[in-house]
């Protein structure tokens, strides 16, 4: 009985340190933040004569609706024996048909281009939070002031899943290298010929109420 009851006392701090494991957050910012990757996606094309050869453009095109391709995709051509310069034309029009542009710069694939062809490459990035939802940490028995393991979870993987380029994310926005003087003239004089809201509401105040 002796040895059972030292045992079980052991076990006591033991039992009690192990529900204060978990994720660690002592600060006011989550540990949970978005991460992002990038897939890279090939399809190589036959040219004949500097253009596709006939079928491949529809190919092509069957390949980009497969691949849901849509704003944030960044697509390149991969041509470095330049072996098709009106293919690139060809190659852009499909692109365009999903709104978006090609790209100068092709990222680096494992496999060299075959002679006779090209290579279109999809850079798709992805952003996610990974291990969350996280609720490893027991925050009713919390002795060292850390928040929630579950903090940041929701909203950050809010904005990772409505974020329309992930991109974004790591290189941010850029703003806008020109400025649209007609549209910005327009909100600058209105707002110069707008009378203040108070000028036709204000009364004149007398001594004795009159």
């Amino acid at each position: 009985m002796i040895t059972k009851s030292i045992l079980l006392a052991s076990l006591v701090p033991a039992l009690l340190l192990g529900g204060c494991m978990g994720t660690e957050n002592r600060g006011l910012e989550s540990v949970h933040q978005p991460v992002v990757s990038r897939s890279d996606y090939a399809l190589d094309l036959g040219v004949s004569g500097g253009a596709l050869a006939p079928g491949e453009q529809q190919r092509l095109a069957g390949w980009m609706n497969a691949m849901r391709l849509g704003y944030g995709d960044r697509v390149a051509i991969d041509d470095p024996a330049g072996e098709g310069p009106a293919a690139h034309g060809d190659v852009a029009a499909v692109v365009a048909s999903y709104g978006l542009l090609l790209s100068d710069d092709a990222p680096v694939t494992p496999a060299s281009v075959t002679p006779g062809s090209i290579r279109v490459v999809v850079s798709r990035m992805r952003a996610q939070v990974p291990h969350c939802p996280d609720w490893s940490r027991n925050a009713t028995n919390e002795f060292e002031s850390n928040t929630s393991s579950n903090f940041g979870c929701a909203i950050n993987s809010n904005l990772a899943a409505m974020i329309a380029n992930p991109a974004d994310l790591v290189r941010g926005k850029e703003g806008a290298e020109t400025t649209d003087t007609a549209a910005s003239y327009k909100a600058i004089d209105t707002y110069r010929k707008k009378a203040p809201t108070g000028a036709g509401s204000l009364a004149a105040a007398t001594p004795g109420g009159k």
